[in-house]
């Protein structure tokens, strides 16, 4: 029987959300445990070809958790972003947006971040706090405290436990919460290349008729690609040899940046939505794609993750600071009425935006060409994009607006 807490939070999830998490609650000067089911990682990994926008509020958020000064040096700057209605067949639309950085003050749209820097430096700065190899099976919630029992039988107490164990989160399930979910007719492609012409840090979004393709500027020339293609699609062009796979990116990229060169692994993942009823249960929190998957097409799903992470540490440090436990099922409603709105509404946008450009269909096509050279001159719609694109609008956390917790 145990009596002591072993810890003030257990986050279960050793993705980078639940490391966020780890780090936010740190940073707000609790105690978490952050349990990774999976091995540690080793170190030196090679590029396997992933990598991660990091809009302004997100490296506020690497900042102030201590984790920014270990990947700065490797971090590439988007200076512009440049979307179009691209069919390469016949050129890009001449209706586009052009986001450019010099049009909005302060950090402009963030940088690009490779897996392989972000993630081990994001385990280093948990230290302690981090344990590998550990999957939480079930959550038994009591009176002033939690109990996580473990695979290998152990059991450990906090006053919370924070789900961030995926999309099919298996805690989720068990604390009784439902979701609304389907899937995407889609399929994701993550991949890497290397350019014979720099790329001047500009990123691309260009919208094919079987859903976006992002090209996103990394160190060295190189840049990031995620691109969504029908399932069947997905699954052939995967299994090609690396040069005909080469042959159907630069069918769709172009050559405007010269030959391309593959750069690290190639990935590709189903997609689908998802939302969770609520965010929270007795002495259980939701957070990251636990609480909401969203489409890729904007490449938000981490950064809406770092948000759960700040809010929750904030809801929580406070509530701390007034003598309330924070396990307590009202403070938790807190963070739930801080993080349901913002993300429900950017899983939903996201979805209408993939659905509106993920067509062939002419008048569909005529219509959002239209819409996007009236925003392309509008200068205050633009900025209102650029930042809501930045991570910091609405009600953002104080550790995404560079603030202490």
């Amino acid at each position: 029987m145990m009596n002591a807490l072993d810890c003030d939070v257990i986050v279960a999830g050793g993705g980078l959300a639940g490391a966020a998490a780890g780090l936010a609650l740190k940073a707000a000067g609790l105690a978490p445990l952050v349990l990774d089911a999976g091995p540690a990682p080793q170190p030196g990994a090679a590029f396997d070809g992933r990598a991660y926008s990091t809009p302004p509020g997100s490296v506020n958020f690497w900042r102030g958790v201590g984790v920014w000064p270990a990947i700065e040096a490797e971090a590439e700057p988007m200076r512009d972003i440049l979307v179009s209605d691209g069919r390469v067949s016949e050129g890009a639309s001449p209706l586009f947006l052009h986001f450019d950085h010099r049009e909005i003050a302060g950090a402009g749209f963030g940088c690009m971040v490779e897996d392989r820097h972000l993630r081990p430096a994001a385990f280093a700065a948990l230290g302690d706090a981090l344990r590998h190899g550990a999957r939480v099976v079930s959550v038994e919630a009591g009176q002033g405290r939690a109990v996580a029992r473990l695979a290998d039988g152990s059991a450990l107490s906090a006053r919370l436990v924070v789900a961030a164990d995926g999309r099919e989160s298996p805690l989720r399930a068990a604390a009784g919460i439902g979701r609304i979910a389907w899937d995407y007719p889609q399929a994701g492609m993550v991949s890497a290349v290397s350019f014979a012409e720099p790329h001047h840090g500009v990123a691309h979004e260009l919208f094919l008729p079987a859903g976006p393709f992002a090209i996103l500027p990394l160190r060295g020339n190189r840049a990031s690609l995620v691109w969504t293609e029908r399932r069947a699609e997905a699954a052939r062009i995967h299994a090609l040899p690396d040069a005909e796979y080469l042959a159907e990116l630069e069918a769709r990229f172009g050559d405007f940046l010269g030959p391309l060169a593959l750069e690290g692994g190639r990935w590709t993942y189903p997609l689908s939505f998802s939302l969770a009823h609520e965010y929270v249960a007795p002495r259980v929190a939701l957070l990251g794609d636990a609480a909401h998957a969203v489409h890729p097409i904007a490449g938000q799903g981490l950064n809406l993750g770092l948000r759960d992470a700040a809010a929750l540490a904030e809801v929580l440090a406070e509530a701390a600071r007034r003598g309330e436990d924070i396990g307590d099922i009202a403070v938790l409603r807190r963070y739930q009425q801080w993080r349901r709105f913002d993300s429900a509404a950017l899983a939903f946008s996201m979805d209408a935006l993939n659905r509106l450009f993920s067509n062939d269909v002419a008048p569909v096509r005529a219509i959002r060409d239209l819409g996007l050279g009236l925003v392309n001159r509008a200068p205050g719609l633009k900025r209102m994009f650029m930042r809501a694109a930045s991570g910091l609008g609405g009600a953002a956390p104080k550790l995404m607006r560079g603030e202490a917790v």
